[in-house]
């Protein structure tokens, strides 16, 4: 035998190891491997199917603003199963497609789901991926898949998707401890007097200073206790003095903010919704409805909102979800996305009182109508 003959036997009797060590299901590779999920059911967590999801009340050529943009199921089950040399391609069963993968689903129970098993289990001959293709699913993806199954298993997300994950963004990204935040707004009116019962050792000063060297001090209301109570009463005083402004005079709420209205959780969220801050605010105005603003405004550069009374619109959109939360254009689609499907907003703040819209997109012109 020649020296390249017995030099091509030996790389061909390596390769033939390899690759039969890559195919067992044992060894140093996978030593110590745990496929389990050590996560749990989130709610607030956004977890579709497809990974773009135009909103319902989306311009007719979707604007920036209208389209969730987000890591889906299909993705992330064809990154790791449906490719095309594996359950895309020649081996079977397909799992490309909404409809492959239900299947292997049930919906409402990842545990008892086929697909969720063979990708968690420790059983190394059952596991999908093949334990030695070194693809194994990372904890954020198995997360998303998860939660997605737990959700319902829905091919397109609805109310139950959008709102834990819409109210969620709005109260960590803005009810931050220096801006749209219950300790702000109601530490601003301790300083002011307005809340005579409060000691010094109720609150706490915080000083902020911006990106152009601006400093802000704030006075935050940080006992817990007094927190709830003045809070909860200013709300209370809100509800009942715009359930019957004559009868309930006394309730008028506090005059000014000095800060912006508190997001820190849904009741705040919808309270800001139905009873805008500049209402409520510098001069209380009798009817609620005239408001120039409104939450949508405020977060989307894409629509003009008209005033719902007087038919003004405003003079400019708004990009405070940008500007202030940080918030990508999908998360903004996201947060319409759950204004206009939750059934605790009235319609006349999503349509008007006619349905003649008060929602207008600025490219277009086209008006968002409840169909």
């Amino acid at each position: 035998m020649s020296l390249l003959d017995a030099t091509t036997l030996f790389l061909v009797v390596m390769l033939l190891s390899a690759s039969v060590f890559q195919c067992r299901k044992e060894g140093d590779l996978i030593k110590g491997l745990n496929r389990s999920f050590s996560g749990t059911s989130d709610s607030t967590l956004y977890a579709a199917f497809y990974e773009s999801n135009p909103i319902s009340t989306a311009d007719a050529t979707p604007d920036v603003n209208d389209v969730m943009k987000f890591r889906g199921v299909q993705t992330i089950v064809h990154e790791y199963c449906a490719t095309s040399n594996c359950h895309n391609g020649p081996i079977a069963p397909k799992l490309d497609s909404y409809t492959d993968i239900m299947k292997f689903v049930t919906a409402g129970n990842p545990e008892g789901s086929k697909l969720w098993e063979f990708l968690t289990t420790n059983d190394f001959n059952k596991a999908m991926p093949p334990v030695n293709s070194n693809h194994e699913m990372n904890a954020t993806d198995k997360s998303l898949l998860y939660n997605w199954i737990k959700n319902g298993a829905k091919e397109r997300p609805n109310l139950a998707d959008f709102r834990p994950a819409a109210i969620s963004l709005m109260a960590t990204g803005c009810g931050s401890v220096n801006c749209h935040a219950q300790s702000t707004a109601t530490g601003a009116w301790a300083r002011k007097g307005w809340v005579p019962t409060l000691a010094a050792s109720d609150t706490t000063n915080y000083i902020y200073t911006s990106a152009s060297g601006a400093v802000t001090n704030y006075c935050l209301l940080t006992n817990k206790a007094r927190l709830g109570e003045v809070w909860g009463g200013y709300k209370d005083s809100v509800k009942k003095f715009y359930a019957d402004t004559i009868g309930n005079l006394s309730f008028k709420p506090y005059k000014t903010f000095s800060t912006r209205g508190p997001l820190n959780d849904y009741d705040d969220i919808l309270m800001d919704v139905k009873y805008p801050k500049n209402v409520r605010s510098t001069t209380v105005k009798n009817n609620f409805l005239n408001s120039t603003d409104c939450l949508i405004r405020r977060m989307d550069s894409t629509l003009i909102y008209s005033n719902i009374y007087t038919g003004v619109a405003a003079s400019k959109s708004g990009n405070m979800a940008f500007d202030d939360g940080g918030c990508k254009p999908s998360e903004v689609a996201l947060i319409k996305a759950w204004y206009f499907a939750d059934p605790n907003i009235p319609d006349f703040w999503k349509y008007g009182m006619t349905n003649a819209g008060i929602f207008k997109y600025i490219k277009t012109g086209n008006v968002i109508t409840k169909k």
